[in-house]
């Protein structure tokens, strides 16, 4: 009896038992496995979303920030000494500085005169209306207007600008800079005309070693600005070889709180454009699109902004003779001239001729999309999940990246289809409108 109960408890599963064991351990682990890679799955994606928002809301952020400051020129974008006109009644002029120096050359991207523009005036004029805004509306091959030369060439490879991306420059003054007139410094004028500017810095105001050889001088007050050619630092002199005529001078009155500027840093050109880059920063990193800013006033002048866009568009909104605001493309605020359907904004007695682009002054509100991407590819995405809408393109419901509908698809680009994107659009009303 003890050999046989012996026997008994020794034995062990059958092959059956095992094989029934093993299989449903299997199943076990599958789920598990399952589990994981969808919660991996799942983490991955909201992980993206959350990225691609935080970068969207800043890139979307940054530019409006540029956008507001559009026009804007020391104190006389929101208010100034006003003139009495002929009827006796006191009114802001048109704003924009007169330019007495010869070029532009100190300044960055500055587009060329010849046509459309008008070609290089021969007598003082004011700044004209391409110079506070211009767009550039592109597609898969080319952009309208010619975009600047300054910025890389659209293509598909790293370093490049993406393919079907418009660019915008804007300018601004940053009237944080500058010395004040009427203390330590001062301007001398003889029958209105500048003789000299002689600036001690005060408390508060750059050195004189960022005034650089070659750079314009501005004198502005609350209501004028004269822009001009200078010799000498510290003690300035209009330099008579490099001026259309000898400059006037603007008012020195307390209410005018007139400063001296080097108007060649000062008055910011800030451009933005979108650049190949990878999204692990290596060669060999899958490609995305990053919002690149360029500023004259930086040491390195083109800074990334933020990654995952991959493009960026605009509208100008400008108000016809009924009041009301039409949003058109660069091309048509770019050509267009008085006369036109939409009549340029009242200009100054010696406005440049053909005042070509008159209507960038005359743009009250700008319209911005982006359209981000998650930056890494995610071949777990379910069509449904891929699906995303531009407007631009007039595509409102979701539709799949390749789809027809798409004037820029992700594969003209050089980007993978598999990424989650989502549009960004803001509407953008512009502060400073006379400048």
């Amino acid at each position: 009896m003890s050999s046989m109960s012996f026997s008994r408890s020794a034995r062990g599963v059958t092959l059956v038992e095992l094989m029934v064991a093993m299989v449903l351990g299997l199943l076990v682990a599958a789920g598990i496995i399952s589990v994981f890679l969808s919660m991996s799955s799942s983490n991955s994606a909201q992980t993206q979303m959350a990225r691609l928002q935080e970068e969207g809301r800043f890139a979307v952020q940054r530019l409006t920030d540029d956008l507001n400051m559009v026009n804007a020129q020391y104190c006389s974008s929101t208010g100034g000494v006003a003139n009495t006109t002929s009827s006796g009644v006191y009114l802001d002029g048109l704003r924009t500085p007169i330019v007495y120096a010869k070029t532009f050359s100190p300044l960055h991207n500055t587009t060329p005169w010849g046509s459309p523009y008008p070609d290089t005036p021969a007598a003082p004029y004011p700044l004209p209306s391409f110079f506070f805004m211009r767009g550039y509306d592109c597609d898969t091959s080319t952009c309208t207007p010619t975009a600047p030369a300054e910025i890389p060439e659209m293509g598909t490879d790293i370093g490049n600008r993406v393919v079907g991306a418009a660019v915008l420059t804007v300018r601004y003054l940053d009237s944080a800079q500058g010395w004040a007139l009427g203390g330590a410094s001062t301007m001398t004028s003889v029958n209105g005309e500048i003789t000299d500017v002689s600036i001690t810095p005060g408390t508060g105001e750059p050195p004189l070693t960022d005034f650089k050889a070659g750079d314009l001088g501005m004198v502005a007050d609350c209501s004028n600005a004269t822009v001009f050619a200078v010799t000498g630092n510290g003690n300035f002199k209009p330099d008579a070889d490099n001026n259309l005529a000898v400059p006037r001078a603007v008012r020195l009155t307390d209410q005018a709180a007139p400063k001296f500027f080097d108007f060649s840093r000062a008055f910011r050109t800030v451009t933005y454009y979108l650049q190949v880059v990878s999204n692990d920063g290596t060669a060999t990193g899958k490609k995305t699109g990053a919002l690149m800013r360029c500023d004259n006033d930086n040491t390195d002048p083109c800074q990334e902004i933020a990654r995952g866009v991959e493009r960026m568009d605009f509208r100008y909104g400008v108000e016809d003779a009924n009041g009301m605001v039409r949003y058109l493309t660069a091309n048509e605020v770019d050509t267009a001239t008085a006369g036109g359907t939409l009549a340029c904004p009242p200009g100054a007695a010696n406005q440049l001729t053909p005042d070509a682009g008159c209507l960038w002054r005359a743009v009250k509100a700008v319209e911005l999309h982006l359209l981000m991407d998650g930056q890494k590819p995610l071949y777990s995405l379910l069509e449904p999940d891929l699906a995303h809408s531009y407007r631009p393109d007039g595509i409102a419901t979701p539709a799949a990246p390749s789809s027809s509908g798409f004037a820029v698809k992700p594969s003209d680009q050089g980007f993978d289809d598999h990424m989650m994107r989502r549009e960004f659009n803001v509407l953008v009303m512009m502060r400073n409108y006379n400048p």
